[in-house]
Order: C-alpha cells, then sequence, then structure tokens
C-alpha cells in the first residue's frame, strides 16, 4: 500500500486545527433536572421532543399552464401593479396632465388602490387629481373628442371609492357626470367635433363624438360606463351599450379583429387592445338581461377566438397582429390580457384554452418592465394611416403611458374575485 500521501494529509489537518477559532473552557454540567409531573407543561429550556425523520424529498409540483395564481418571483401581479403605480404617483409620470393615456393609467392605479386596500396610494392619487378641478392650478382639456372627454373617468373613480367616507366630496361626482352628459348633448351651431362622422343632424342616439376608429371603445365607453357605476342611472349604460353595438357592426371582421377604423384596413395591435378592453369593462358591467348583452358577448367571444390564433410562443402579440414579422408590442399584449382574464374569471371563456394564453401574456409582457418599472416596446401614438408599412415602422418607446396602463389593469384583473 503506498503511505506516502498519509503526511500530507495529517499536516492538512493540523493546518485547519490551528486556524479554527479557539473555544470557550467547558463549564460544568449542571445536574439534571427534576421530571415534570405528568400531564404538566415542560419547564422553561426543556428539550424540545425530537423530531421524527423527515420523509423523502418530495418536487413540488409543476404550475399548471393555465394557473392564474402563482407566479415566478417578481411577476406577481400584486407586485407589479404595485410598483407600477407608485412608479406613477411618485414620480414624473403624474407630475403633469397628460391626456387620455394619463386618465387610462390613474384609473388603474386607484382600482389598484381599491383592490388591495391600499388607502394611502389612494388619497395621493386624489392629492395629484385635486389641481385639475375648476379653479385649480391644473388644467382640463377642453375638445369635444373622445380623448379628451374621458377625463371624466377620474373624478368618478374617486367619487365610487370614497363614497360613504369621511372624505366624500360630491363635487367629483358632479364634474365627472358632467363630462359624461356632454358628450351625448344636442349638437349646437358653436361646438366643432373634431373627427366626428355621424350626421349631426341624424345621431340614432350615437355621440356626436362617434368617428369610428377602433380606440374609441374603451374611451368612450368608459366614461359613460363609470357615470353609470357611479349614479347606477341607466340612461349611461343604454348610451354606451347602443354605441358598442354601432362599432361592432362597422369594425370587427369575420375573423374576430378589428379594423383601425372603416377606411384603414389594418389590424392595428392596440387599437384592437382598446376594444378588447372596452368589451371586457362593458360585459362585467352589463347585466344579463340588458338587450344589447348578447350581441357585445357574440362580438367579444369572436375576438378573443380570433386572438388565440395569432399570439407568440413568447406569450406576446405583434405590432401589427397577424403579421408575425412585426415587432412584440406591450401595450396591446397587456390590453389582450386583461380581457382574457377577465372572461375566465367570469366564465365567458373556457378556461381550458384561455387561462393558458393569460398566463402566457401576462409573463410575457411583465418581461418587458425593466429596472426603472418602466414598461419598454411600446407603440408610440399612433393616428390612423391607409399604408401598412407606417404600422410597422411605428416608434417603440420606454415608460409611455399608454403601455403603463394596460399591464396596472391586468395586473388588477389578475387579483380581482370576479366570482
Amino acid at each position: 500500500m503506498n503511505l506516502r500521501p498519509l503526511p500530507l494529509l495529517c499536516a492538512s489537518l493540523l493546518l485547519a486545527a490551528a486556524t479554527m477559532p479557539a473555544q470557550a473552557p467547558a463549564t460544568p454540567a449542571a445536574p439534571p433536572a427534576a421530571a415534570p409531573p405528568a400531564g404538566s407543561p415542560a419547564a422553561p429550556g426543556a428539550d424540545a421532543p425530537r423530531r421524527a425523520p423527515a420523509g423523502p424529498y418530495v418536487q413540488p409540483a409543476p404550475v399548471a399552464p393555465g394557473d392564474l395564481t402563482k407566479w415566478p418571483r417578481g411577476v406577481s401581479p400584486a407586485e407589479v401593479g404595485k410598483a407600477l403605480s407608485e412608479h406613477f404617483v411618485t414620480g414624473t409620470q403624474g407630475a403633469r396632465f397628460s391626456g387620455y393615456p394619463y386618465v387610462c393609467t390613474f384609473y388603474g392605479a386607484m382600482t389598484f388602490a381599491a383592490l388591495t386596500h391600499d388607502d394611502a396610494l389612494r388619497d395621493r392619487l386624489i392629492t395629484l387629481f385635486n389641481p385639475m378641478l375648476p379653479g385649480g392650478t391644473g388644467r382640463q382639456p377642453q375638445r369635444h373628442h373622445v380623448d379628451d372627454s374621458i377625463f371624466g373617468v377620474m373624478p368618478l373613480e374617486i367619487a365610487i371609492q370614497t363614497k360613504g367616507l369621511p372624505n366624500y366630496d360630491p363635487k367629483y361626482l358632479q364634474l365627472g357626470q358632467s363630462w359624461a352628459d356632454r358628450q351625448w348633448a344636442p349638437p349646437t351651431p358653436d361646438v366643432t367635433y373634431p373627427e366626428a362622422v355621424v350626421p349631426l343632424d341624424n345621431l340614432q342616439g350615437l355621440s356626436p363624438e362617434t368617428r369610428f376608429w377602433v380606440d374609441d371603445m374603451y374611451m368612450l365607453n368608459m366614461l359613460q360606463l363609470q357615470a353609470y357605476r357611479a349614479t347606477g342611472d341607466r340612461k349611461y349604460l343604454d348610451r354606451d351599450a347602443h354605441e358598442m353595438v354601432a362599432y361592432l357592426d362597422r369594425l370587427q371582421q369575420p375573423n374576430g379583429l378589428f379594423f383601425h377604423a372603416p377606411d384603414v384596413k389594418y389590424y392595428w395591435g392596440r387599437g384592437d387592445g382598446w376594444f378588447a378592453a372596452g368589451m371586457a369593462e362593458m360585459l362585467r358591467t352589463l347585466p344579463a338581461n340588458h338587450p344589447d348583452r348578447p350581441r357585445i358577448l357574440a362580438g367579444y367571444k369572436l375576438m378573443m377566438a380570433g386572438l388565440l390564433k395569432y399570439q407568440g410562443a413568447d406569450g406576446m402579440w405583434r405590432e401589427l397582429i397577424d403579421h408575425p414579422e412585426a415587432w412584440p408590442e406591450s401595450s396591446s399584449t397587456a390590453m389582450f390580457a386583461f380581457a382574457m382574464i377577465t372572461g375566465v374569471k367570469h366564465g365567458w371563456l373556457d378556461a381550458d384554452a384561455y387561462a393558458p394564453a393569460a398566463r402566457r401574456a401576462w409573463i410575457g409582457v411583465v418581461g418587458y418592465v425593466d429596472q426603472n418599472k418602466d414598461v419598454t416596446q411600446i407603440c408610440t401614438g399612433t393616428g390612423k394611416m391607409d399604408n401598412m408599412q407606417y404600422y410597422l415602422d411605428r416608434p417603440r418607446e420606454t415608460g409611455n403611458l399608454h403601455g403603463q396602463a394596460p399591464v396596472i389593469w391586468a395586473a388588477v384583473a389578475l387579483l380581482r374575485d370576479e366570482k
């Protein structure tokens, strides 16, 4: 036997012993304590009973593809929703009103605050809005246009959340309701409606602001929905449902997707996202017996089925939905995720088919939230144009509220208990 390595081993052991910290001298052992009487609790400091040996390691079961409750670290809706809401209320995004994307982000953060019982966040958002009240230092939009009228969603959400609280103030409801009523007011010669296309002398129950762009079915839809939610007045809901049916008839195609406008026959991602989110919000509120509900639900289901065919392996949808070569776009993906999550939770959609798609979409879009809590890969603001390359070449932005807002909506949808 070769024993030459033995001295080396012994030297190593000695070196290790030499480098170990010196131990304190042992103290004399205490005499054993008397056993406590039967049935009495163990004396303080007594040794805990020996545990049974642990069983064999069992690997946790993998998360089901359609699970909407368990998430990898950094992807949970509570974590992401909180981070983006705080980023809005404390950073530069919320410091200056910037139009309808601001309204949509404010609404998302307010609903997140309500759902998570974060009263401090809610109150800071209200403080952020207050300069925009009449007579304040902030500004309100002025045009009779869907992109401006959605402003009324903010005071209506404040009215809804503060109703019955000590800090309730009727001025929020009055302001929001005035915007909703103005949107359906009879036209007068002194008012201009930019981009409106419905004859003002034959509106047939539609808003004078109607222009039949796919975006409108979130902008216009949410203002009337919020007015109904705040007041319970059925006229707001009936107006809204009638308008949505008109848009469905005009813009939805047999494949379930929507043209940007009747004269612009492209499936622009965020444009379709606005309509998807608007229908999901409408169906959350529209009573089961409302005469327009079957038509809206049918249009919603047709769209969701169409979207399934175009979701990428990365969970994302593209800038032009039906063009796989187009770049993955975050705002549309978040909107489609919101619509699918809401449908699965309400039972409008088959969970086996749509919950896995919704999960992939959420994980995919959260991957585009950077270290600053800014959503990346957001299509810039986009007007309609009858040119495919125009859509494919749209610039990509980071931190644009067009994308921040729907990621918060999707987080809210995941946290919301719809049953």
